[in-house]
């Protein structure tokens, strides 16, 4: 067990790495008192070498470690890379790269949807992870060796599942796949906390712009609370009392005391001032630059037995194809793919196109059709659509010419 302390063991450690082709990355953190993620410990795994970072040790210079993240020539393995990747972009401003994940690479591999660590190595790595060590807590030291154990195995075990996943992906030749699935991961902007976008996170079913001008703000200047004194966002203000206000907009601390949840006396001055000039800040926004509300439009009626088809061709699709049904389309793009042939839809672009779009489409407007032989499921594919078929073909008596093929799935 190589547990690293110091600022020269790091450096050296990583040194080391930097020859390596790649590197498996985990890391350990705590965010239950906190706004921003306190980083415990990283896992780190060359081909030949591994160790665990005591990020906590005092005086410990994390540059080296920060440097590697940054090597162009080091691939940076993760499993459910978006919290890690989040601490290391608030430390350096970068996200780590190159990068692979291997839970997107499952998915594309048709392990399927956001399959978890522990039952990705017990397929790839046949091995077991010891589950009771994961709710620790991870800033209590002095850490018993089963608790290092247990971290390292989240990277050491990764280095099989990567190397068979990427073999698999390269065989497959859906590395293009990977590619268009890692750009949200990999943008530096999946991990910018603009205060101004949180209301995005809230849940309401208002129609009104004001309401939305008033929560886009109220909403902002709890998120600059929460950032500047980190703390947990309801710790400032907890969400049903922010839709709230922005609801009834009180413009009087006499108002504002009527709020449900905000007695009169249990906030400070300051957090009563700080809500107060947000709200004035979003009744002040004219009414042509309030947030529109979010335009949910309704299924037409006589479609849904159209999106129970395509739920059906979605699994025989991804069940062919051996990819993720996650990863193609959701119940949402079923619904817009139904309504319309021109969706802003994933699943009508690129490599979904190919293995569900256009078979949706044709399905849609009856130039394709299910078919049950026995236990399986086959796509029997028209010239035409059904009922439409070409009179001459008829009249010459080929009933089958309409049909151009029969393919099971």
């Amino acid at each position: 067990m190589q547990v690293i302390s110091d600022s020269a063991s790091l450096a050296g450690f990583c040194q080391r790495l930097a020859e390596a082709d790649y590197v498996t990355v985990d890391t350990e953190f705590m965010r239950v008192r906190t706004y921003w993620p306190q980083l415990c410990l990283v896992q780190l795994a060359g081909p030949d070498d591994a160790a665990v970072v005591d990020a906590l040790a005092e005086g410990l210079d994390l540059a080296p470690l920060l440097g590697l993240m940054a090597d162009p020539k080091v691939l940076k393995v993760f499993h459910a890379a978006r919290q890690d990747i989040e601490i290391f972009y608030r430390l350096s401003g970068a996200v780590p790269a190159p990068l692979f994940d291997t839970q997107i690479a499952a998915m594309v591999c048709g392990f399927g949807d956001a399959v978890g660590y522990e039952t990705l190595v017990a397929k790839l790595a046949k091995a077991r992870i010891d589950k009771s060590m994961r709710f620790t807590d991870w800033s209590h030291r002095p850490l018993s060796d089963k608790q290092l154990d247990y971290a390292l195995s989240d990277v050491t075990h990764l280095r099989t599942a990567y190397d068979k996943l990427s073999r698999r992906i390269e065989r497959t030749g859906r590395s293009g796949w990977l590619d268009e699935e890692m750009g949200g991961l990999t943008a530096p902007g999946t991990y910018a906390q603009d205060p101004k976008e949180a209301w995005r996170r809230l849940k309401t079913k208002s129609s009104s712009p004001r309401f939305y001008a008033v929560l886009r703000e109220v909403t902002a200047w709890r998120e600059s609370e929460a950032q500047s004194r980190d703390v947990p966002r309801n710790r400032v203000l907890r969400d049903d009392i922010l839709l709230d206000i922005a609801a009834h907009g009180p413009q009087s601390e006499q108002e504002l005391a009527r709020t449900r949840g905000l007695a009169r006396n249990s906030r400070s001055p300051q957090t009563r001032e700080g809500i107060l000039a947000a709200v004035a800040r979003g009744l002040a926004v004219p009414d042509d630059q309030c947030p529109l509300p979010p335009r949910i439009k309704p299924l037409p009626r006589g479609l849904k037995p159209v999106v129970d088809l395509l739920k059906v061709l979605l699994q025989a699709k991804c069940e062919e194809f051996d990819v993720a049904r996650k990863l193609v389309a959701n119940s949402n793009d079923l619904e817009q793919i139904a309504a319309d042939d021109a969706a802003e839809v994933p699943a009508l672009s690129g490599w979904r196109r190919q293995v569900f779009g256009d078979d949706a489409l044709a399905l849609k407007h009856g130039k394709l059709a299910l078919a049950i032989d026995g236990k399986a499921l086959n796509l029997v594919a028209f010239d035409a659509p059904r009922g439409r078929e070409d009179p001459g073909a008829r009249e010459d008596g080929d009933a089958e010419s309409a049909a151009a093929k029969t393919a099971p799935v």
